[in-house]
């Protein structure tokens, strides 16, 4: 229960088809906080916490907004402290912008937290399954338990939830999946849920303002000048750090050219920034590693993490969190015992850079699987 109407709705639900609901907070930290000292009133804590945003998702305010639900709700409050769990995803944000790349710490957020670190302290509180307040849909088959995208498209949240894997999502529900946000709004003020009318939280919740000036506040020593380059090799201007660019960025280059230019790439051994014409963004297909696969439902791809096959599946991938569906081709290969996961995309698809998660659909629009984007390939690149 992250305080917002999503998540209390989804506690509220669970309670009106009879299950026995404990509602748990992530406490992450907020500015002006002492970390050390408990929630008053909170019941246990465990692990430890780190500072987020003002407008975050797990604040001290939004902790006191979940406290108010579940007295509502009348079920358990638990606060769980997760400082140094946090503090993982914080640290991978970093070290990707620092290494070139584009990180999704919601993605992780939800692989090593909420369904990670949370779901093994619900078994020791004796839970069957972790529920959250996630636009998606977990379908079960006789291939097993699938997530499918989200009734309510324009929020569907299943992008990223694609990481956690099997085991997590046997034990996984999503009461508020076949719902849309104003219908979920209008079941909270009908409850008299005092977070009906909540706005929703900032996409990443420890980024107060600009993601570089947090980044450069951390680790000063780590920005440097460097040159814009075209993709010539010719040097059009000066930065300040390459973490100030991300893949096809427009504003903000401090360059002089006759046509608009776009972040094509960046090279952080060169400490360069590359910049070019808007059809040098297309990107027709990725390479990926850390590969999670569920399997195709007709078994065209193995659906086991341990296996690889040749075999080429037609799908739809997503490269952002809110993106739209790209036609695609699939294929499962190993390099150096490594799974790879290659998607050829039908159409260019702009502005695609490593660090991405990219994910794969099938017809009807369950996940098939994904992993993290370690390539991207131009028009020449791709095969035939």
């Amino acid at each position: 229960m992250s305080g917002g109407v999503d998540s209390s709705v989804a506690a509220a639900l669970l309670k009106r088809d009879g299950h026995e609901v404990i509602g748990c907070f992530m406490r992450l930290g907020s500015p002006g906080e002492e970390l050390e000292t408990p929630i008053e009133g909170s019941q246990c804590r465990f692990g430890s916490a780190a500072k987020i945003g003002h407008q975050g998702c797990c604040s001290i305010n939004d902790a006191a907004d979940a406290r108010l639900v579940a007295a509502k709700l009348d079920v358990p409050f638990y606060v769980v402290n997760f400082r140094n769990d946090f503090g993982r995803i914080i640290s991978y944000f970093e070290e990707e912008y620092h290494a070139g790349r584009t990180p999704n710490p919601c993605v992780r957020c939800n692989d090593w937290l909420k369904f990670g670190k949370l779901r093994q302290y619900a078994e020791q509180l004796g839970c069957a399954a972790v529920a959250t307040g996630h636009y998606a849909r977990v379908e079960h088959s006789a291939y097993g338990a699938r997530i499918r995208r989200g009734l309510d498209v324009a929020k569907d949240q299943s992008y990223v939830l694609f990481g956690i894997g099997r085991e997590a999502l046997s034990k996984m529900m999503l009461p508020i999946g076949e719902m849309e946000k104003p219908a979920v709004r209008e079941v909270a003020r009908e409850l008299g849920l005092p977070v009906f009318d909540k706005p929703d939280s900032q996409e990443i919740c420890f980024v107060p303002d600009d993601y570089a000036a947090f980044l450069e506040r951390r680790a000063p020593t780590r920005f440097s000048e460097g040159a814009i380059e075209d993709e010539s090799g010719h040097e059009l201007g000066r930065h300040e750090g390459h973490q100030h660019f991300t893949v096809g960025q427009r504003k903000g280059l401090r360059v002089s050219a006759s046509i608009p230019l776009y972040v094509i790439r960046k090279d952080t051994a060169r400490n360069t920034v590359v910049v070019g014409p808007r059809e040098s963004l297309d990107v027709h297909g990725v390479e990926a590693a850390e590969v999670v696969w569920y399997g195709a439902v007709d078994g065209a791809i193995d659906d086991t993490n341990d296996a690889t096959s040749d075999a080429t599946i037609v799908c739809t991938a997503q490269v952002r969190s809110h993106g739209r569906a790209i036609p695609a081709r699939a294929t499962i290969t190993s390099r150096d015992g490594v799974r790879i996961l290659s998607v050829a995309f039908d159409n260019a698809e702009p502005g695609v850079a490593p660090g991405q998660a990219v994910v794969c659909y099938d017809q009807e629009e369950r996940i098939l699987g994904g992993g993290w984007i370690s390539e991207t390939r131009g028009a020449t690149t791709i095969p035939a």
